[in-house]
């Protein structure tokens, strides 16, 4: 008997070899430092490390059990229990579908493939030197992949033509305004200082649904899925409801952004200053100390500002984010925007808050429930009479409170265009909370 048992084909796919047949020991360490750097393996250092370890005992002869891999890799106890936790078999499952993905994606020649076997934790080599229906069908899968990703780029052409759009038929608001709202005393913490601006755009996370054939027929958001790693939890919970989820390193953003976008830029390049842009997904707490954050998109986009937007506010989220609550009336603000009927009237909410986040960095949030709110924010916060309204609201008008303010817009409208909006709401907000430490129970 050998150290290695006689691996099995798999259907449907191209005869395995034993992988120190097909690479040098060179040739394999090479071959997994470009898997690693083409980013497909994505920001886990789970998978960068699994795949190493595997590629390590293959060079060795080894076969590794399920036990070591949860501890020497995935970092667990020595009482893990394999058979009351699947997260080593989910891992080496979405491994096997990565590399799958790199080879469509950079080494779609290659005369051989390294593959993980299912039901076994080693991997092999998978000759490609001809094509059978299973390499139709990868290919097909590859074009569906080219087909989806067309479809992005002709949704960020369509985004970036509305945006364009926009900001043409907005030169209708003369510049003229726009120094106004930006020589506005409210802006006056984020242009009137050299810390630069990012603008951070509320964005949704999608990803794939496969198909059973293996290709993406299916864009999906879970509102409990925001990000990749949560995915990958979902996968480890729920392994045979997500085993079919892919991850498309894709987001999606509200039709009202684009509206808000060209409103509130021109007042910010007032400052001179540079000014970049990054989604939600990507900000980073290192991000927020080191600039002024204009977020602009839904409030329930809000993610890593939710907490210190909320922790020293007078309002708090309610039952879903279409509502907000009212912490001294009790008063609930909900908005019945999300499926209006038409010819229908609808009620949505913006919201306006800006607080110090450190003590050169500020936060300014242009926000709503949904589009109509989102918009009309960027419209009151572009206009200096909307912006002495808020002044005038607060009944304080020195520096320190316009830098620790919120306010609520009440917008009313009719078949998803609003027509009127009143402000309903505005508050001091008590800064010291931001940071502060939660009390013990």
């Amino acid at each position: 008997m050998t150290d290695q048992p006689r691996q099995k084909p798999l259907n449907n796919s191209q005869p395995l070899v034993d992988i120190n047949e097909a690479f040098s020991s060179e040739e394999l360490l090479a071959l997994c430092r470009r898997i690693i750097s083409s980013g497909v393996l994505g920001r886990s250092k789970h998978y960068s490390a699994l795949l190493e370890y595997l590629i390590q005992c293959s060079l060795k002869g080894k076969i590794p059990k399920e036990i070591e891999l949860a501890v020497d890799v995935l970092n667990r106890g020595e009482d893990f229990d394999v058979s009351a936790d699947s997260r080593v078999r989910v891992y080496v499952h979405q491994l096997r579908k990565k590399l799958d993905s790199y080879y469509q994606t950079f080494e779609s020649d290659a005369l051989f493939r390294v593959v993980i076997p299912k039901g076994q934790y080693t991997i092999s080599a998978e000759q490609t030197s001809f094509q059978t229906s299973s390499e139709i069908g990868s290919n097909a899968g590859k074009y569906k992949s080219s087909f989806n990703i067309g479809l992005l780029l002709i949704a960020i052409i369509l985004f970036a033509a509305n945006l364009i759009y926009m900001m043409v038929t907005d030169l209708g608001v003369s510049r003229d305004n726009y120094q106004a709202a930006a020589e506005h005393p409210v802006w006056d913490s984020v242009l009137r200082d050299d810390s630069p601006i990012l603008i951070v755009m509320g964005d949704y996370y999608i990803f794939g649904e496969l198909n059973a054939n293996g290709n993406v027929a299916r864009m999906v958001r879970e509102f409990n899925v925001n990000s990749r790693s949560d995915l990958e939890e979902m996968q480890f919970t729920d392994f045979e409801r997500a085993e079919n989820y892919l991850d498309l390193d894709l987001s999606y953003m509200p039709e009202g952004s684009a509206f808000a976008l060209a409103r509130i830029v021109p007042i910010l390049q007032e400052s001179g200053k540079n000014i970049n842009i990054t989604m939600m997904s990507d900000l980073t707490t290192s991000d927020i100390r080191d600039n002024h954050v204009v977020y602009i998109g839904y409030i329930s986009g809000l993610e890593k500002l939710t907490d210190i937007t909320f922790s020293g506010s007078g309002l708090s989220v309610g039952r879903s984010f279409d509502e907000l609550l009212n912490a001294q009336t009790q008063e609930y603000y909900t908005s019945d925007a999300g499926l209006p009927e038409e010819g229908q009237p609808f009620k949505d909410y913006g919201m306006f808050s800006t607080f110090p986040v450190s003590n050169e960095t500020q936060v300014v949030l242009i926000s709503g429930m949904r589009d109509a709110g989102l918009m009309h924010t960027a419209q009151a916060l572009s206009s200096s009479d909307a912006l002495d309204d808020l002044v005038v609201s607060i009944e304080n008008d020195t520096d320190e409170a316009l830098a620790s303010f919120e306010a609520l817009f009440e917008v009313l409208g009719i078949d998803r265009m609003n027509f009127d909006a009143n402000l309903v709401y505005t508050n001091l907000l008590d800064a010291d909370q931001i940071w502060a430490i939660p009390e013990p129970n």
